[in-house]
């Protein structure tokens, strides 16, 4: 038997790449994409509803960015995992991001597999 998909969520302003994460995630149906959010707050809320295993959390969004968004994610549902999927180089955000906890940075520019590659290993962990 196998186990029930992974539940994500995905964060990013853009609703064409919420909508290709969301595609990528679920192409071979080991992922559920639960929820969709356009900005920080949205995406906290929805977190903390949702529960998910995962969450893909863009870092520029409007009303609370992706960095201030990491510790409340972390405080409003402690066992979901962050994938941070950003536009911004892997350098010092990326430091800091993941020094506010996120599990996995991915850049946007990476290929797609990367980001699913992060959220199966995570996942796997969160399970």
């Amino acid at each position: 038997m196998t186990p029930p998909p992974a539940t994500v969520v995905v964060c990013d302003d853009v609703p064409e790449l919420r909508r290709l994460a969301r595609a990528v995630l679920e192409e071979e149906g080991e992922f559920d994409v639960v929820g969709e959010a356009g900005d920080g707050r949205e995406a906290v809320e929805l977190i903390e509803r949702l529960q998910p295993s995962v969450a893909v959390l863009d870092l520029s969004m409007p009303e609370l960015d992706g960095l201030e968004a990491i510790p409340i994610i972390h405080r409003v549902s402690p066992t979901t995992e962050i994938v941070v999927f950003s536009g911004f180089e892997e350098g010092k955000v990326a430091q800091l991001a993941l020094s506010l906890k996120a599990s996995r940075y991915v850049r946007k520019g990476a290929p797609l597999e990367d980001l699913r590659t992060a959220v199966r290993e995570l996942a796997a962990g969160a399970a």
